[in-house]
């Protein structure tokens, strides 16, 4: 340190010296942030998403696309991810919110939501898919009021299987999402969220005939509500499980 401030010093009292480079503050590596979501599909429950600063030597034997991977292997990794990472932050976007503004606007919510919760400012934002976060949702749940500009952002298809630190974000929000979709099924049992996580399986289609949808599930997707009961059916969704928020 102090020889970066002996460089700007001696550049200020002789602005036409020119300091050899290794007398010069080195330029700070970029933080990268990976996003990805887990649960965009389901019937059921909410859409997660998690944000991953890794730092830059950093190497996970096994690790890759969530989805190709056992839970037993997630689960396993989940710790070591937290633990190593630079920052990692995670957003949670409920049913009743995924009604009102449709899936692809929640899940936008979800990774501003996940990219505000980090505890760094991330130089650039690395996303999993083909689009990009719409700058006025970022900018709803950017708490990073030191920083001059929303950061950088770059859309990666097969992103979670290419990039590291998206790799890593899958992981979390699936075995966030995962836990919670157990503690789920015991407070709504006879959906059988614990095994398909509210995904539409054959057996989920079948509870839902039997018992009709519960607050968890989201009532425009199709397969959940009869038709013509989906609008009267909403309304008595509480109105707390709106949004979901986690830091």
């Amino acid at each position: 340190m102090k020889s970066h401030s002996y460089s700007a010093s001696l550049q200020g009292a002789l602005p036409g010296l020119a300091l050899p480079d290794k007398m010069l503050p080195p330029s700070l590596p970029p933080l990268l942030a990976g996003i990805d979501e887990a649960g965009r599909g389901c019937l059921a429950g909410p859409v997660v998403a998690a944000a991953v600063i890794l730092p830059g030597e950093f190497c996970l034997p096994g690790l890759t696309d969530s989805k190709a991977m056992t839970a037993q292997a997630r689960e396993a990794l989940g710790p070591t991810i937290k633990r190593t990472a630079l920052g990692w932050g995670l957003g949670v976007v409920w049913p009743a919110r995924i009604d009102a503004i449709n899936i692809l606007q929640a899940t936008f919510e979800a990774m501003s939501r996940a990219v505000g919760c980090l505890p760094l400012v991330p130089t650039r934002l690395l996303i999993d898919g083909n689009k990009t976060l719409p700058e006025p949702v970022l900018r709803r749940f950017w708490r990073h009021e030191q920083a001059v500009s929303l950061p950088g952002q770059k859309a990666i298809v097969r992103g979670d299987s290419l990039e590291p630190a998206i790799s890593a974000a899958s992981v979390l929000a699936k075995t966030f999402r995962d836990r919670l979709m157990q503690h789920l099924a015991r407070r709504w049992p006879g959906y059988g969220f614990a095994e398909h996580k509210g995904y539409g399986t054959k057996a989920h289609y079948a509870a839902l005939a039997r018992l009709g949808p519960c607050p968890q599930h989201r009532l425009t997707f199709r397969g959940v509500a009869k038709p013509g009961t989906a609008q009267e059916t909403a309304r008595q969704v509480p109105q707390r499980a709106g949004q979901g928020r986690l830091c």
